[in-house]
């Protein structure tokens, strides 16, 4: 099997993830305990009690585990090497996943910056093909930047080498 990519994301990409997943969890917890909150509230105790403490443990043991557990894993698993023929990209914690894009099928290459990521100095750089999008998250800015227009311009030659 070929060697992993060599380059890695910013650290600060882990508190990003972090701030993210944090608030996902907090609203699909909020989705999940509010109703059951009301119908204990209104009626005495019962079922509805039950199963809004069931679903603050739950709530509590995700935070745990998206919070601690897996940003340190997913940092070390994430990825990515830019070669003068391909965009070699490697990710995932269970299932892993392997892109290796070559620079003739690059269509487009962008930079993303959300609030979270603008508020850490990092942001995304995306390359496009036909079959879709592949995003490196958490990259200084600059070099987000950076790698966007090698990125193009290594598509541009390759184009123009067919």
């Amino acid at each position: 099997m070929k060697e992993l990519p060599v380059n890695q994301l910013h650290p600060k990409i882990k508190a990003v993830w972090r701030i993210n997943d944090a608030i996902w969890l907090t609203l699909v917890c909020l989705c999940c305990a509010v109703p059951f909150g009301i119908v204990a509230a209104t009626e005495q105790g019962g079922w509805a009690a039950t199963a809004l403490v069931v679903t603050l443990v739950a709530y509590a043991l995700a935070l745990v585990l998206w919070l601690v557990v897996l940003p340190p894993i997913r940092f070390a698993r994430w990825r990515y090497q830019l070669s003068d023929d391909y965009l070699d990209i490697a990710k995932g914690i269970v299932w892993r996943k392997r892109y290796v894009i070559p620079f003739i099928r690059v269509q487009n290459t962008d930079t993303r910056q959300g609030p979270i990521l603008r508020m850490f100095g990092l942001a995304s750089t995306t390359v496009a093909t036909a079959a879709g999008e592949h995003e490196i998250p958490g990259l200084a800015s600059d070099v987000a930047e950076q790698l966007r227009d090698h990125a193009a311009e290594l598509a541009r030659l390759a184009q123009e080498d067919v």
